[in-house]
């Protein structure tokens, strides 16, 4: 989550006061740059405001940054699902990176969600299982990146295209919720399927009933 800083400049030899707004910048960012700009002694009423609109004081952002020092950010989400008709199975692939601790973590995992009735909802159902990891693995208060190659559940969830389908509303609704409640920002991304590889196998491997979760160190997030 980012922060833009609000603060008044006042001139000390005159009446002189300016309101300024810096763009938004990290948590860590935030505070190095209010600390600096509090040495100047000219600054006055200073207030953090995030990414959602919510204000918040230098202390709670200092108590906000003790809270996040364990927690996992720089997160990055890929997600897929699929859907075999004649068979009524479904699949859903997740896999997140993650840095926690200084070090970088590629989590995979699939699941077989049961009373799926598209390919559409299976892809809806994949973000869901992501969005629960995200809460299981204690991520709050991050700005993540998901990505995923259904046109319909991104477009959806970026406010873009309608949802008239009730199934599909409802999960929407469900992963908005979660993410709300964990005051996550999602930005959701569109991207072709050949860049969505990994999380099309774990697919198929959910089809097969091979059911995977793993977690390893990695060098890139990439």
């Amino acid at each position: 989550m980012n922060f833009s800083i609000e603060y008044m400049y006042k001139h000390p030899k005159s009446q002189l006061k300016i309101r300024f707004v810096s763009d938004p910048v990290s948590l860590q960012e935030a505070i190095f740059t209010a600390n600096d700009l509090e040495k100047t002694g000219r600054i006055s009423e200073m207030l953090f405001i995030d990414t959602k609109g919510v204000t918040w004081t230098k202390k709670e952002l200092l108590k906000l940054t003790e809270v996040k020092k364990e927690e996992p950010k720089e997160i990055h989400v890929f997600f897929d699902g699929g859907f075999l008709a004649e068979s009524r199975m479904s699949g859903q692939g997740i896999i997140i990176y993650f840095s926690q601790n200084g070090i970088k973590y590629r989590l995979k995992k699939n699941t077989s969600f049961t009373n799926i009735e598209s390919n559409n909802e299976a892809e809806y159902a994949a973000l869901w299982a992501a969005a629960r990891e995200l809460e299981e693995l204690g991520v709050q208060y991050e700005q993540v990146l998901i990505q995923g190659d259904s046109k319909v559940v991104i477009e959806q969830l970026k406010g873009e295209w309608p949802c008239y389908e009730v199934n599909l509303q409802n999960w929407a609704d469900k992963i908005e919720t979660l993410f709300k409640k964990l005051q996550i920002e999602p930005v959701y991304e569109w991207i072709p399927r050949n860049e969505n590889k990994d999380a099309d196998q774990l697919v198929n491997q959910a089809l097969n009933g091979k059911i995977i979760k793993a977690k390893k160190e990695v060098i890139d997030n990439f």
